[in-house]
């Protein structure tokens, strides 16, 4: 695409320096350019890209996007006012508005979005509508292509791209995940939205945002977004009635065209869920979508959960399948990786991975566990550095209400020094039910080695992740594979164990054979 095209889709946009030059792709790491593209010149997170233009030019860059222009830069430069809605926009037109061949449905909140997306993503691909998939855990870019995930919602020239191969690919529909860093950003500020899912609010990301309201705000701009489309087909937002930001965003909702639709467990949601009957292995319930009924099942555990189904529903429903087909795929859904995953495979105890790194999240999922009536309930957490500090003592008090057992340990420290991060939640802890292991992989070990038949474990903080960072650096550490290493070590041991008893058990019935042998001769020889 030429430079002078993607220049006048910026309002505003002054293109000086150079020839019309061919755009073969676009980039805004001057690390990662080649010879041909278009570097973008990005301000925020502390850093700003016009540092970088003069090694991206370096590298290849045929021009750039900047909001100052300097002498020195011997390549075309297009100058907009912001180089981030330059980017969004530029990249949609780059590569064709891939979200406009497409059921996209975009789904924000803090607690829920990776789970619900992934449900909807099942229920789409069982109705054949082959999705792609762009969340925390991984983007399925359709046609088996599975690309690890970098950002819950990635950059605009990366996400517009990551849509285009999914058109590519034949994916009829797309789910998102939309983090409130991505809205706040213009990451998809050029993706047309079919659905937006808004899960619920809770404390997280105030170290970026400020206050809730502001937070708040960064996820209504979705809505607003929605409510603005002008597609054919009217958007549908899909809405927490529970939540009580949920309801918040109902009252004020965005005037345009967007259709609100409520799903929830209280009078008056359009999905709703009654009767519940919780198990270790699944949830039954009563779904009522006006004046329809139906028994449905989710192999999943956690009212949270039926939250979670029932947003997926809606806007699978939205998406145009069918409601009773959808009802009945429910009950196939797939485990969530790192969402209340078990690992313990059988045992005797149960011990299961969470993600929930947030007071909210770690409330709901100790909850949850607690509901299935364990012998003692123990927790191992701990909680990132270098971000949002007043939910350490939160989630400190948290364990300390719903836990027998609490053992705090590191999480992602980064920057930070593991103790402090501990001594913060240790503040909020109330009793003497805890010990300190700063390692995790010793707390994870020591939370193991004291299960005892119909206990729990919850390790929380980290679900899915396989790293750990510490200082600018990452090591490798699955909180999933390290469980099962010290439950495979744990099983060893007692079998070991049960062979030294049996070892032993054997002996002293060869020696009491023995003896009986003996008595016997010393019998015979009396006689």
């Amino acid at each position: 695409m030429r430079l002078s095209n993607l220049a006048e889709i910026v309002d505003g946009a002054v293109l000086s320096g150079g020839e019309d030059l061919e755009i073969r792709a676009l980039c805004y790491d001057s690390r990662a350019v080649k010879a041909g593209s278009l570097f973008f010149a990005l301000r925020g997170g502390g850093d700003d890209g016009h540092a970088y233009v003069k090694e991206a030019i370096e590298n290849g860059a045929s021009a750039v996007v900047v909001e100052k222009r300097r002498e020195e830069w011997a390549v075309p430069c297009v100058t907009v006012a912001d180089t981030r809605a330059a980017m969004s926009a530029m990249a949609a037109a780059f590569n064709a508005h891939p979200s406009l061949s497409m059921k996209v449905v975009g789904i924000t909140g803090t607690n829920g979005k990776t789970t619900t997306a992934l449900l909807l993503h099942s229920l789409l691909d069982a109705a054949h509508r082959r999705p792609g998939l762009i969340g925390t855990i991984h983007y399925d870019l359709g046609g088996g292509e599975i690309v690890p995930a970098t950002h819950t919602t990635p950059e605009s020239a990366d996400l517009q791209s990551h849509l285009a191969a999914m058109v590519d690919n034949g994916c009829r529909a797309a789910v998102m995940e939309v983090s409130s860093h991505g809205i706040d950003q213009g990451r998809v500020a050029d993706v047309a939205f079919d659905v937006a899912l808004f899960t619920n609010l809770s404390h997280d990301h105030l170290d970026y945002h400020g206050d809730m309201e502001r937070y708040f705000a960064a996820k209504r701009g979705l809505f607003e977004q929605l409510a603005r489309g002008e597609g054919e087909a009217v958007p549908l937002a899909v809405i927490n009635f529970d939540d009580r930001w949920g309801k918040k965003l109902l009252r004020d909702f965005p005037a345009g065209r967007a259709v609100p639709m409520t799903y929830g467990m209280g009078v008056g949601a359009d999905y709703r869920a009654t009767d519940l009957r919780m198990g270790r292995e699944g949830i039954e319930f009563t779904l009522a979508v006006k004046s329809r009924q139906f028994r449905a099942r989710i192999p999943l555990i956690g009212r949270f959960n039926v939250y979670n189904a029932l947003g997926a529903l809606a806007a699978a429903v939205g998406m145009g399948l069918n409601l009773r087909e959808a009802v009945a795929n429910l009950a196939k859904l797939p485990q969530v990786p790192g969402r209340l995953e078990s690992v313990s495979e059988g045992r005797a105890f149960h011990i299961f991975i969470d993600y929930a790194h947030t007071p909210d999240a770690l409330e709901n999922a100790l909850a949850t566990l607690r509901d299935l009536d364990p012998k003692r309930l123990i927790v191992v957490f701990g909680c990132g550095g270098g971000r949002d500090v007043p939910k350490r003592a939160q989630m400190g008090e948290i364990a300390s209400r719903i836990a027998n057992y609490t053992i705090i340990t590191s999480d992602n420290p980064r920057d930070e020094a593991p103790e402090d991060i501990i001594r913060d939640i240790e503040s909020g802890f109330e009793g003497e039910a805890c010990e300190v292991l700063v390692d995790r992989r010793e707390a994870i070990a020591a939370g193991i080695s004291y299960m005892t038949p119909g206990d729990i474990l919850l390790i929380a903080g980290k679900g899915h992740e396989d790293y750990q960072e510490f200082a600018g650096r990452r090591i490798d550490f699955d909180d999933r594979e390290v469980a099962r290493q010290m439950l495979n070590d744990r099983d060893l041991a007692r079998a070991d164990m049960v062979w030294e008893r049996r070892r032993e058990e054997e002996a002293r019935e060869s020696e009491r054979k023995m003896g009986e042998s003996r008595r016997l001769e010393d019998g015979e020889d009396r006689r």
